[in-house]
């Protein structure tokens, strides 16, 4: 089988460093995975989610004019249909997928705020975000708001 942009395959991690792991893929090649395409949540540390000697599924997702290959765990795992973990050993079980986006905040003003508090425990990174850019653009709105007045600075037609 030919490595083309978009087939998966299964690889053995060989090596891991700060930014990604190397993956041994069949025919003797090897590509690297890296961070930011090893889980679906924000990965501080490569060594929590891998570890050498795990056996993965990995997505090609490019290769370019030097041969390198790029590959991608999370990006394997959005197609797989069967409720199996995508790689065998390790840490597998330590994070749970998160859920899929139903919509963005498109900016324009304050976020929809929803009428109940939410647990911050069970928000997505991206919830938390966008809680504390709505917060706090109503902050510097109100601040820009009374020092304007104080000063006198408003524009005057």
């Amino acid at each position: 089988m030919g490595l083309v942009v978009g087939a998966v395959l299964e690889g053995k991690v060989t090596g891991i460093t700060k930014f990604g792991a190397f993956v041994s893929l069949p025919e003797g090649k090897s590509g690297m995975v890296h961070i930011s395409e090893v889980a679906n949540s924000f990965v501080s540390d490569i060594k929590e989610f891998l570890k050498e000697g795990d056996t993965v599924r990995v997505r090609v997702i490019n290769v370019d004019d030097a041969g390198r290959i790029n590959l991608s765990i999370k990006r394997a795992q959005e197609n797989q249909q069967s409720a199996a973990p995508a790689r065998t050993g390790g840490n597998a079980e330590r994070r749970a997928p998160r859920p899929p986006r139903t919509g963005q905040f498109q900016g324009g003003g304050r976020a929809p705020q929803s009428k109940q508090p939410r647990d911050p425990s069970t928000m997505t990174f991206e919830d938390k975000l966008k809680m504390f850019m709505a917060d706090s653009e109503s902050r510097m709105a109100d601040i820009r708001h009374n020092t304007d007045r104080k000063s006198g600075s408003r524009r005057r037609k």
